[in-house]
Formats: structure tokens, C-alpha cells, sequence
């Protein structure tokens, strides 16, 4: 059990990140972690322990500006409680990061396909092999005429090789204004009001809802 949220509008990301995961916490309380979008760059803070003696202390020190974001509290699965085992995770590029609620129960034979294509780990968890995997079908599409968005085909190439449950939040520093979520026998939610969508595995907060246009 882990909590997770996503975050893109015309808000600063980090606040509204960080106040999501401080309602999480109580689905995790072994590390917490975000990245942020910023000049096409993800930028990632992620710190063992409480949100309050680790993650809150790390972003007063080296605060993450930028209007698009994901964050994790993690409860440990695959891996022991430590700061490189801290989500968000990033595929080899460093191009896409993504956050998880579930477990991958194919994670080491996907690992072991992967890590012979010449790819490196840098944690002992399964979602740093999905971020992987996602990575890997984005820098495989030759275009495609079916409509869908690249991220979103790459996130949905990588999850039919998947068994387990998930539920995740997908950003990519090609494109600053998207953000791709997807579930199987994990809860998500998604929020859209006033210019802003949240992506959270909590309640909807209601200053996002507030004033709804139809959509």
C-alpha cells in the first residue's frame, strides 16, 4: 500500500504535491519522494522516513519550481526502506519518472529482459523496472497514425506486459503539459476544475473542484 499524486494546472506543483502526500501518509511512512517538470527538465526530491523529518525538509533546503509534478509516499514491497528505493523513479533516459501503488508480480523476469538490452538500475523495486519498460516502448515508436499520444501508447504497450496491480501517474519531459494515469485493482481518482487536474489515490480536495466547468 502506497499513496500516490499527480499534478498539472496553473499552480505551483510542489505545494500542491506535498499536501497530498502529507493526507497519503498513512498508506506509507517509509520514504516520500516528487519530481517536477521545469524547463524540460525533471527535477526529483525523494528522502526516507516522514514527510515531516525528510521529503517537507528537503524541498525547504532545494525547493522544485514547476506547474507539473508527481509524488509518492511508499510503503516497501520490493526493496528495503532507503532513499534510492524512494519513488518517484525515471526510465534510463531520465526523460520519464513515474509513481506506484501496487506490485508487479513479473517484475524480475522483466527486469532480467531489460538489463540485457543494456539497461541499469539504480534501486532494488519493481516500479523502477516499469518505469523502465515505458522508456523502452517510447524509444521504439515509429509515429503511428492511431490518434493516441505517444506517452500514452507507450504507457499502454508497457502495462500488457505487466501482471500485478498498479495504479500510476506518468510524466515525460518531451511534453510539459500532460500527465498519463492508469489503473488495474489499485485506486485513483481524477480531479479536473479551474485549469487544474489532480491525480490522487485520495480524495478530491475542494478548491480544485470548486467552480467545475463541464468536461
Amino acid at each position: 500500500m502506497c499513496g500516490i499524486v499527480g499534478y498539472v494546472g496553473t499552480k505551483e506543483a510542489s505545494p500542491v504535491i506535498l499536501d497530498g502526500l502529507r493526507h497519503l501518509e498513512y498508506r506509507g511512512y517509509d520514504s516520500a519522494g516528487m519530481t517536477v517538470l521545469n524547463g524540460g527538465q525533471l527535477s526529483t526530491r525523494k528522502r526516507k522516513g516522514r514527510i515531516v523529518d525528510g521529503l517537507s525538509k528537503l524541498l525547504d533546503e532545494t525547493p522544485l519550481m514547476g506547474c507539473l509534478g508527481v509524488g509518492h509516499t511508499r510503503w516497501a514491497t520490493h526493496g528495503e526502506p532507503s532513499d534510492r528505493n524512494s519513488h518517484p523513479h525515471h526510465d534510463q533516459s531520465g526523460r520519464i519518472s513515474i509513481v506506484h501503488n501496487g506490485v508487479l508480480e513479473n517484475f524480475e523476469s522483466l527486469r532480467e529482459k531489460l538489463a540485457a538490452q543494456g539497461h541499469e538500475f539504480k534501486s532494488e523495486t519493481d516500479t523502477e523496472v516499469l518505469a523502465h519498460l515505458i522508456g523502452a516502448c517510447y524509444e521504439k515508436q515509429n509515429g503511428g497514425s492511431d490518434g493516441v499520444h505517444p506517452l500514452t501508447r507507450a504507457v499502454m504497450t508497457a502495462l500488457r506486459e505487466v501482471i500485478g496491480t498498479y495504479g500510476i501517474a506518468v510524466v515525460c519531459s518531451d511534453f510539459p503539459g500532460l500527465m498519463v494515469g492508469a489503473r488495474r485493482g489499485s485506486p485513483l481518482i481524477v480531479g479536473v476544475g479551474g485549469g487544474n487536474i489532480l491525480l490522487p489515490a485520495m480524495r478530491v480536495p475542494s478548491w480544485l473542484t470548486r467552480d467545475r466547468s463541464p468536461t
